[in-house]
């Protein structure tokens, strides 16, 4: 009796995590609008990002393009409690963490070697069809840089 009632416990604790990351407005596929986007000179183009659910965590993949036109494929797994998790494929950040502020932004903040590299605000629109990602932060080269990068839903 006890293990059926610790399993189903499990079982249900699994579920709301589910659900609670199911009705999150971040997932989905996003498509880089670069008309509606603001990107400092050199700056990495993610033209598609996708956040979907694993186990109970999020993962975050990014399809993108160098300055000089190579292809990015990166990706983040963690939770969004404002605790570093590592990053893979960027090579101007190797962690990142990412915390809810409420229904509809995240802030997140990128690190290489321990050092802070960016701070990023995303704001998903009331409607849920776009959301809008503004970074600021210094580049490989250590200049100051701001983009605006707005999204769409797909």
């Amino acid at each position: 009796m006890k293990t059926r009632t610790i399993a189903l416990t499990m079982m249900l604790c699994f579920a709301a995590a589910v659900v609670c990351l199911a009705s999150d407005v971040n997932m989905g596929t996003w498509k880089l609008n670069e008309a509606k986007s603001k990107l400092a000179p050199g700056a990495t183009k993610s033209q598609k990002v996708v956040y979907e659910a694993v186990g109970d965590q999020m993962k975050v993949t990014i399809e993108g393009t160098t300055a000089d036109g190579k292809s990015l494929h990166i990706e983040w797994t963690g939770k969004f409690d404002g605790k570093f998790y590592p990053l893979t494929g960027d090579p101007n950040n190797d962690e990142r963490s990412y915390k809810k502020i409420d229904a509809r932004t995240l802030e997140g903040t990128s690190k290489k070697a321990g050092k802070v590299t960016s701070n990023t605000r995303i704001v998903v629109a009331a409607d849920g069809k776009s959301r809008t990602v503004t970074s600021s932060g210094t580049n490989a080269k250590g200049a100051k840089v701001t983009t605006v990068a707005v999204y769409d839903k797909e």
